[in-house]
């Protein structure tokens, strides 16, 4: 494994915990009131905007393709929140802890990562940013499909599967588009 591999990936998640706990800040946890499909939905978004850009090659709103990354992680982060909270808890959760479980639900993608990179031998390192891309929305595809047929699969490893991987391609385009040196 690439030595600057977990300094890359901390870095990195470091910029998106950030953003995610200034929105917190400012919105508190209005993601609460989001359904996981609405949140599958948002990850649409971002990642039809950034293919989008990548096939046309030229954007009208000047937002960085980088922040859209970004916002793809955190909700997914928020969706595996969404995903492990009773059915019966508040709207309105405490920022404290919901930075802790933030952090938790990070540590566990960042051993699926370190896992998966030991068997891949971190092939990511040579994808194009455009095919993290395309596994990404293939992801949210499979996502759908399994909402849809409210969690009942015959073969799928399921929703939380698939956020987990999502979040991490999402880091890995961050990583390769050089986000993580651009952070402290």
């Amino acid at each position: 494994m690439n030595d600057q591999t977990p300094r890359q990936y901390d870095r990195v998640i470091e910029q998106c915990r950030t953003l995610f706990l200034a929105k917190a800040h400012d919105y508190g946890t209005a993601w609460r009131i989001l359904r996981l499909p609405s949140i599958t939905d948002q990850i649409y978004i971002k990642a039809q905007r950034i293919r989008s850009i990548q096939e046309k090659g030229v954007q009208l709103v000047q937002e960085p393709i980088d922040d859209e990354f970004v916002a793809i992680v955190n909700y997914c982060v928020i969706a595996l929140m969404q995903l492990h909270l009773p059915a019966d808890a508040p709207l309105d959760l405490d920022v404290d802890a919901v930075a802790a479980t933030y952090d938790e639900e990070v540590a566990e993608n960042r051993k699926l990562l370190f896992a998966k990179n030991h068997d891949y031998g971190e092939a990511w390192r040579q994808m194009r940013v455009s095919s993290i891309t395309d596994i990404i929305l293939m992801k949210l595809h499979r996502t759908k499909q399994i909402e849809d047929l409210h969690g009942r699969t015959l073969a799928s490893e399921g929703v939380e599967a698939n956020y987990r991987d999502m979040l991490n391609y999402a880091v890995f385009a961050l990583i390769l588009r050089g986000a993580a040196a651009q952070v402290g």
